[in-house]
């Protein structure tokens, strides 16, 4: 039986429950909710798994996180440990290219991965990121500038995004 280490991590918007295997940072919740959600994720990409609340496991991951938020961080150096489809895989790899501070399109992301049609695809795989800053989906907004969903809410869409901002 797989085990799935979480923790909390608190900063300036409150806290998330970060979650990792021994294989790596797995997953990273929405700020302020509650550990339903870490379950209800959990449940698709691993089956046969238990949790254990382990801050020394995860301590590695906070770290680089309260870095990266303080802006001490731009480049994240941990292992991680995503499960997803083939295309969801690929839509994620693209995004880990994309620069600190730059932004990109749906439209640019398809084209990155050899798909210019599926734009929407695209949008589901990033709607499906479960790594948010680490795997930078934040990076990716509208055509036209606008900033579009975000599986952690456009607030904190727009907080990373500021965040990094030169």
């Amino acid at each position: 039986m797989e085990i799935l280490y979480f923790d909390t991590l608190t900063y300036l918007h409150g806290a998330m429950y970060i979650v990792a295997s021994d294989n790596g940072l797995a997953y990273i919740g929405t700020p302020n909710a509650s550990f339903n959600e870490v379950k209800e994720w959990a449940k698709k990409p691993f089956k046969g798994y238990s949790f254990e609340e382990n801050q020394g496991k995860l301590q590695p991951y906070k770290d680089q996180l309260t870095a990266y938020f303080n802006k001490k961080l731009t480049e994240f150096d941990l292992p991680i440990h995503v499960k997803g489809t083939p295309f969801q895989l690929a839509v994620w790899d693209a995004l880990k290219e994309l620069p600190y501070g730059t932004t990109t399109s749906y439209a640019s992301i398809a084209e990155r991965i050899g798909n210019p049609k599926a734009v929407r695809a695209v949008g589901s795989a990033i709607g499906a990121n479960p790594i948010l800053a680490i795997i930078p989906c934040h990076r990716v907004i509208g055509k036209n500038g606008q900033l579009t969903g975000f599986r952690s809410g456009l607030d904190m869409k727009q907080f990373l995004l500021e965040l990094e901002k030169a």
